[in-house]
């Protein structure tokens, strides 16, 4: 599709909560250009490398009745000017196999997808797979700054009006349905809202929200659903994710980083590496699993406040 991009330099796991949260809450189209500058099959490649020279892009996509049918990258444009075919269609040389992203999916998915092919931009498509925007890490990288710059003004108001505490205890409760990729993160970024506002340590947030979103992504991919709760205390979180099956066989096999059941469409989605468990067991000062074939999960994650762990 076009010449490799350097990795967005931000992890969908390491990166600081307030980033975390935020690559989970928006959306694609929330970052995505809604006003795409496209090309049609029988357009020239000298037409197209015109409007790529006017609107500085490097790609173009090519539409036939507001669907996708192909790209043509900067690349197709030099080995044409290189080779002699200038002046043939886009429908010739176009990249007919194009990779794309759905306008509902989390802005984690964009990193993901961004990180894992290094293309310079992704088009953007609704449930009618009609083209609807186009996203590149520019995009991405701008919305955030944006975003992060509105947040850090929302928790500085918020802290000079309640003085911060995190003596209050509560209870929070989610539900997940599998393969309900759209929702997902919602438990992890409900509580990581929840932590922040009680003015928790950043770093015990920080395995907080690894461990809820591991957990939540792991019942949307691999469990018939279920529910994820969180309690909170002055001295610690605990998360419990319970799920109605189909419960692990193994559950020591399950433990160990990188083993995975996750099937070619969940890992193309850039989900499913095998690192879930393991991730939550890391950060966790507590952690039990319960677990059978045919009777569900449950797995209980205490993460403590003033924790060796948060020292290292």
């Amino acid at each position: 599709m076009s010449a490799e991009t350097p990795d967005i330099p931000i992890s969908t796991v390491d990166s600081p909560s307030a980033v975390l949260e935020l690559i989970y809450q928006l959306k694609v189209k929330d970052v995505m250009v809604s006003a795409v500058i496209c090309a049609k099959k029988d357009s020239t490649l000298r037409h197209i490398q015109a409007v790529m020279r006017e609107n500085y892009i490097t790609g173009v996509p090519i539409v036939e009745e507001q669907r996708i049918v192909g790209i043509i990258s900067i690349e197709d444009i030099i080995n044409a000017l290189d080779q002699g075919f200038i002046e043939h269609t886009a429908e010739t040389h176009m990249t007919r196999n194009v990779i794309v992203l759905e306008e509902d999916m989390p802005l984690s998915f964009a990193i993901s997808y961004l990180n894992k092919y290094r293309y310079g931009r992704f088009p953007v498509i609704n449930k009618k797979q009609e083209l609807t925007g186009i996203l590149t890490s520019k995009d991405v990288i701008g919305t955030l700054l944006a975003e992060m710059n509105r947040e850090v003004l929302r928790l500085e108001k918020m802290h000079n009006s309640t003085g911060g505490s995190s003596s209050s205890y509560s209870e929070m409760e989610f539900t997940t349905t599998r393969y309900d990729f759209e929702t997902a993160g919602r438990a992890s970024t409900e509580i990581k809202k929840a932590l922040k506002q009680r003015d928790f340590d950043p770093k015990v947030i920080r395995r907080v929200a690894i461990a809820s979103y591991e957990l939540e992504i792991n019942q949307v991919v691999h469990s018939h659903g279920g529910t994820i709760s969180c309690s909170i205390q002055p001295d610690k979180i605990t998360i419990i994710a319970a799920d109605t099956g189909p419960g692990i066989e193994d559950v020591n096999l399950a433990l160990q980083e990188g083993w995975s059941t996750a099937n070619e469409w969940i890992r193309s989605l850039g989900f499913g590496a095998g690192m879930g468990l393991a991730n939550t067991k890391r950060v966790s000062d507590e952690f039990t699993i319960n677990s059978a074939p045919g009777s569900g999960t449950r797995v209980r994650s205490v993460m403590c406040v003033n924790s060796p762990k948060d020292e290292a």
